[in-house]
Formats: structure tokens, sequence, C-alpha cells
């Protein structure tokens, strides 16, 4: 990468990578669209293992730089996502072609990954301000953590109606925040640092909630438990496995 000096305009690109890598999460679906319930459940279990484990991840960067800042901050989405879920539930809501319980599924999903996207942005930001080879090892890393989110947010339209292209789109449309944020945050680096354990703590705790409370339950309407644990289990272990070997 010599010969490709590090600007606002690069670091944009960087990020806009990340923001694009959520779509390719929709694409299982261009092979198949017809997924058995019990598919689905062990899909979702998937989809809730690979967010837990990320959401782990978030938390255990954030304590990097601050312990009491970064529970402030899962405290901070905790309470959040749940004043979000009352404020929701029971209201006549529309999301594209979606209404009622599928529209605020949908919502909800797509909300809280837009959210948490701020957080990256930030810290994909302040990775690139300590250096290219950071910034790219932290790009890199977000970039393949948010397939999985959009394979979460593909598993909530896709069977609910949206087309797989929509899916994608929506995919991408919740990390857009990461470019977005990613410019000011590596121009102002030590402005935003203070806050990143905040928005790292704030993404994880809200996506824990959702893994467990929408996706983790829907997959045990859907398959059986034991399944279902079995592939909870695998997916936060290989998801783990796999931050510490690209950490390595």
């Amino acid at each position: 990468m010599d010969g490709f000096p590090l600007t606002p305009w690069t670091v944009f690109l960087y990020a806009l990578f990340t923001a694009v890598a959520t779509g390719f999460g929709a694409l299982p679906f261009l092979f198949t669209r017809n997924i058995v319930a019990r598919h689905l459940g062990l899909a979702n279990a998937a989809a809730a293992g690979l967010m837990l484990s990320a959401s782990f991840g978030l938390i255990y960067e954030g304590v990097n730089y601050s312990l009491a800042r970064t529970l402030l901050g899962v405290v901070l989405g905790l309470f959040f996502i749940q004043l979000s879920h009352r404020f929701l539930h029971g209201r006549e809501v529309s999301f594209g072609s979606l209404n009622g319980l599928d529209a605020r599924k949908a919502l909800m999903m797509v909300g809280i990954m837009t959210l948490h996207s701020f957080a990256e942005g930030v810290g994909v930001g302040v990775a690139f301000g300590g250096g290219e080879a950071l910034g790219v090892f932290i790009t890199l890393a977000i970039a393949v953590h948010n397939i999985p989110e959009g394979l979460a947010i593909s598993l909530v339209l896709i069977p609910r109606g949206v087309s797989v292209l929509g899916a994608a789109l929506w995919s991408v449309f919740s990390s857009l925040p990461q470019p977005l944020m990613a410019v000011p945050a590596f121009l102002f680096v030590e402005a935003f640092k203070p806050a990143l354990p905040v928005g790292l703590g704030f993404a994880a705790g809200a996506m824990i909630w959702m893994a467990v409370a929408e996706i983790l339950s829907e997959a045990f309407k859907e398959a059986r438990a034991e399944w279902v644990a079995t592939v909870l289990t695998l997916s936060v272990a290989l998801m783990v496995a796999f931050q510490i070997l690209l950490g390595g």
C-alpha cells in the first residue's frame, strides 16, 4: 500500500468497504428462497450466535479504552432498545411493503444495526488515526463481522417478502454510518477517543438484547431447542476463534 497517502478520502473508501460487506449477508438467499421453518430457525440461531460473539468483541475492545465508560454504554444501549421496543409495541408502523408485527421486527433490526454502525465508524476512524496498518486491520475485522449482521437482517426481511436485492440494500444502508463517522473520527481522533468506549458498549448492549429477545426466541419457535443450542454454541465458538486468529 506504499504510494497511497492516507487521506480522509481513503479512510472514507475503506469504511465504505465495510458497509458494502454487510450486503454480502443476503447472498445465501440467491440460491434458495424456499427455506423450511426448521432451517430458518437454525439460521436464526447461527445469526444470534454471531451477533452475541461480535457484541462481546465490542465490549472487549471498549474495555481497552475504559471499563467504566464501556459498561455505561452497555446499560444505555440496553435501556434504549427496551424503550424502543415498548414504544413500537402495538403501534401501526410500516417498513417498505411490510406492516404490523413484521414491520416492527424489521424496523427494530435495521434500526439497531444502523445505530451500532456509528460506533464502528468511529472505531475505523480512530484506528486510522493510529496508522494505516492498524486502520486496515480494523477495517478488515469490521467488514468480516458485518457479513453475519447482513445475514441477520436478511433473515428478518426476506422470509417476510422483501427481495434479496432489497435486503442487501437495507443491510448496506444499516452500515452507512461507518464511512460517514470514520472521516471526522480520523480528522479529530483525540476528540472522539473518549466517546468510543461508550459507543461500543451501547452497540453491544443493544445487540445482545436484540439477539436474545428477537432472533434467538424466533429460532426456538422454528426449530428444536437442542439443535438451536448446538448451532448457537458452534457459531459463537467459531466467531470467537476467528476474531482471535484475525487479532493474532
